[in-house]
């Protein structure tokens, strides 16, 4: 099993870091860990925003363009939407990366 490591910072400023395993998503890692603040509500369907992130803004070109419907979804999230925001149910992980995110203040 490969794994990758994710850092999670909480509103607070806490940082956890969590080894996951290549392949699944950074929701997934969070919600198997029990950090706090990712809730994916939806089981990362992408029918919900309860995964809202922010991911580390010179991370972003690692990911693809977000699709029409993650775009509209982040418009229904509990926290203030921003240039970096991501839901983290559409994040997968990768081989030799590591990956910051921060958790909103709210997520419902």
């Amino acid at each position: 099993m490969t794994t990758t490591t994710v850092h999670y910072r909480t509103p607070t400023g806490e940082v956890h870091s969590i080894e996951g395993t290549v392949g699944d998503s950074v929701m997934v890692t969070a919600v198997r860990n029990g950090v706090t603040g990712i809730v994916g509500q939806c089981g990362g369907n992408l029918s919900c925003a309860t995964c809202h992130v922010y991911l580390a803004e010179d991370e972003l070109p690692r990911y693809p363009e977000m699709d029409e419907m993650e775009d509209e979804m982040l418009d229904c999230t509990a926290a203030d939407r921003e240039d970096n925001s991501r839901l983290s149910c559409q994040l997968d992980l990768r081989a030799g990366e590591e990956l910051h995110v921060t958790i909103p203040d709210a997520q419902q």
